[in-house]
């Protein structure tokens, strides 16, 4: 059973909090520290079902949806480019949605 007390409540828009969010998440999950650029995947032993739980963390705790090209692995390498991902999905879109 997973541990969803672990899980923060919501964090406000600054980067730096959600890097560091990630990096506590990352490190609960796999039993080791790890860095803002350190390749989550390169490292060994992380898997794809590893990037669904990735996916389905920043959907809850970030409160953004991530589809289509944003589940492109790359996007889910480091924490740091979990937190540029994070940031730009949470950031109006341009031009509006019309309607």
């Amino acid at each position: 059973m997973s541990s969803d007390r672990a899980v923060p409540e919501p964090l406000g828009d600054d980067p730096g909090d959600i890097e560091n969010e990630l990096l506590t998440f990352l490190e609960l999950r796999t039993g080791k520290p790890w860095s803002p650029d350190m390749d989550v995947f390169g490292s060994g032993g992380l898997s794809s079902l590893f990037a669904m739980e990735l996916v389905v963390h920043l959907e809850r705790t970030y409160g953004v949806s991530v589809r289509g090209a944003d589940l492109q692995m790359e996007h889910f390498r480091t924490a740091r480019r979990m937190t540029a991902l994070v940031d730009r999905l949470r950031r109006p879109a341009a031009g509006g949605t019309g309607g």
